[in-house]
This record gives C-alpha cells, sequence and structure tokens, in this order.
C-alpha cells in the first residue's frame, strides 16, 4: 500500500510539473504572438489558419499554412508538426516555426493534432498520417510543389515526423500506416530536432547521467500518458527502434538532425544518426555547444540563428529546382 501510494503521488506529481511546463510553454508563445516581429506581413508572409484536414470537425484536426506573400510558380513545401510531449501545446504556440520557414521561401503546413492523455497512442501518429494525405492531394491548390516536400518536427513533433517516414518506406499492419506506404510518396527530407525518438523506456535517459529530478519526472511522465495499457502495437510511437532494427523496403530520404549539447535526451539524437546512416541513408547530425531542449525556437541565442541557417541551407541542398524530390511509386508496391 505504501508503495502504492508513493507511485501514484510520483505521477501526481509528474503530471503537475508537465503541466506547469506546458502552460509556462504557452504563456511565452502568447506573448510573443502579441508583438510586432511576430506579424507576418512584417515578414513578407501571409497565414491562413485553421484549415480542416479531415471531415471529422475536430478543432485539433486543422493546420495552418504559411506562405509567402512574393512568390511566384509552385514552392518547395515543409510538413511541420509541433512538440510538447504528446501532451500539450499546438500550431498556434508554433508560430515562429512557420514564420521562419516561410522567410525563408517555403510553404508551411503546420498541424494541430489529438493529444495525450485524452488522445492516447496511436491517436497523434494517426492524426499526422491524416494530414500527410491532405498535404499530398491539395498542397498544389495552395501554390505549394508536390514534387519537393520536406518534414519537420521538434521533440514530441520530431517523433511523429520519424514515424511518418517510416510509414512511407516501410510496410506496417495498420491500416493507417499502411495507406500512407500505398500513397507511394517519400519525402525528399527529414529534419527531426532535438526529437523523444522513442516513447517506451524513458527511464534509459536517467540511467546513463543523473538528470535534475524536475527533467526526469516530465520525460517519464511521457509513456504512462501516452502509451496505452491494452495490447495494442505501439512499435510506432518507438521510430528509433524501429530504424535501428530495419529492414526497408524502400530507400530513405536525406535526414538533418540538429540538437543542443545540454539537451537531456541528446542521446536520442545520436543514436538516430547512427541509424539512419547503418541503413544507408543520408544523415547530417548537428550538435550546438550550450543549448538546451528545443533551443531553435529562442531566436535571440545564437545558437538557434546558427540552427536556422544549417536548416535553411540542408534544404536548399535537398529541395531546390532540378534535384529529386519527394519519390512516388507509381506502381504501390
Amino acid at each position: 500500500m505504501g508503495g502504492s501510494g508513493r507511485a501514484g503521488g510520483n505521477r501526481a506529481r509528474q503530471r503537475a510539473l508537465s503541466r506547469t511546463v506546458a502552460a509556462g510553454f504557452h504563456g511565452l508563445a502568447w506573448l510573443g504572438a502579441r508583438t510586432p516581429f511576430a506579424r507576418p506581413a512584417r515578414h513578407g508572409v501571409e497565414v491562413i489558419r485553421n484549415v480542416p484536414y479531415s471531415g471529422s470537425g475536430l478543432q485539433e484536426h486543422q493546420l495552418d499554412i504559411y506562405r509567402p506573400l512574393d512568390r511566384s510558380g509552385a514552392l518547395p513545401v515543409v510538413f511541420y508538426v509541433h512538440g510538447g510531449g504528446f501532451r500539450a501545446l499546438s500550431k498556434d504556440t508554433h508560430w515562429v516555426m512557420g514564420l521562419q520557414f516561410a522567410r525563408a521561401g517555403y510553404l508551411v503546413v503546420n498541424i494541430d493534432y489529438r493529444l495525450a492523455p485524452g488522445h492516447p497512442f496511436p491517436a497523434a501518429w494517426q492524426d499526422t498520417a491524416l494530414a500527410w494525405h491532405w498535404l499530398l492531394r491539395e498542397v498544389s491548390a495552395w501554390g505549394g510543389d508536390p514534387g519537393r516536400i520536406a518534414v519537420a518536427g521538434e521533440s514530441a513533433g520530431a517523433n511523429l515526423v520519424s514515424a511518418l517516414t517510416l510509414m512511407t518506406v516501410v510496410r506496417r499492419p495498420e491500416p493507417w500506416a499502411q495507406a500512407v506506404f500505398d500513397a507511394g510518396v517519400v519525402p525528399a527530407a527529414v529534419l527531426p530536432a532535438c526529437g523523444i525518438l522513442q516513447v517506451s523506456d524513458a527511464e534509459r535517459f536517467g540511467r546513463r547521467r543523473p538528470l535534475p529530478f524536475f527533467v526526469r519526472d516530465v520525460i517519464e511522465d511521457i509513456p504512462r500518458s501516452v502509451l496505452p495499457t491494452d495490447e495494442t502495437d505501439t512499435g510506432l510511437a518507438d521510430p528509433l527502434l524501429m530504424m535501428e532494427a530495419g529492414p526497408l523496403d524502400r530507400p530513405l530520404p536525406s535526414f538533418f538532425l540538429p540538437v543542443g549539447t545540454r539537451d537531456p535526451i541528446l542521446d536520442d539524437t545520436r543514436r538516430m544518426a547512427a541509424a539512419v546512416a547503418a541503413r544507408g541513408g543520408v544523415v547530417e547530425a548537428r550538435y550546438y555547444p550550450g543549448e538546451i531542449h528545443a533551443f531553435h525556437a529562442l531566436l535571440w541565442r545564437s545558437g538557434a540563428r546558427a540552427c536556422w541557417r544549417d536548416m535553411r541551407n540542408f534544404l536548399a541542398t535537398q529541395l531546390q529546382p532540378g534535384t529529386p524530390g519527394p519519390r512516388r511509386d507509381d506502381a504501390r508496391t
């Protein structure tokens, strides 16, 4: 009874801390969105908000489109998935990501998805797949080039775009994952930033090195909030393990993996870089000295500016006109 009570108390503390962290991020995003810097027109960008990507009627099944005002011809596309530990935040808190990519000349599709614990696995992964299908159908009508698509996300969003990429190159048993594979399109580039790329075994980070209790609590609450308690196959929640295990049914796209050296979940990026290389993929991993988790959202930091410069350079090499874009398998193998 005593042990059970302590465990329950720890979980309650972890949930409360997670809510506090999420509230802090929401507050910062809310304040930032009300500064002159956040006005899209100031940066030559327009935003079309709350476009449904399914017929569900759910608020979570909406996306925002960011695109340059001054444009000619079809634009290269960034499909962006926000972070927040699968339990918090939204496309609205991640306006800076959409704005930064659009300023660089990309059409950005910035999605919402259902959050845990109210919607545990596989909800967020299904929603990401659903938004991907919308993108393939509709992006041309919004001015995007369906031949030049990258997928990007940070933290939990890095997990979701990594899993989405694996759905495009690995046959899976889940009908919704099969549908992604059968669509026959592989993104040209993948940018999973500072990702938590394995939801299971969240204690792995603390086993490698001691973590502050509040960091450990936030991380270790993730599987309890996200993973179901039934026998559901949760393999796609662990794209890192899938990549390490192989094999693949199609070749991988190129990966750019940025992370700060003070990020407590840095090891997942190191492992993913090694796994992509072992599977024959092209991978560029960048480690930014002294930077914290999701540091690239803090645009006043020199490390954040360096990261954005490196991401733009990587995308320019992968999505420039005349280079191979997303691969389409017309045979639907």
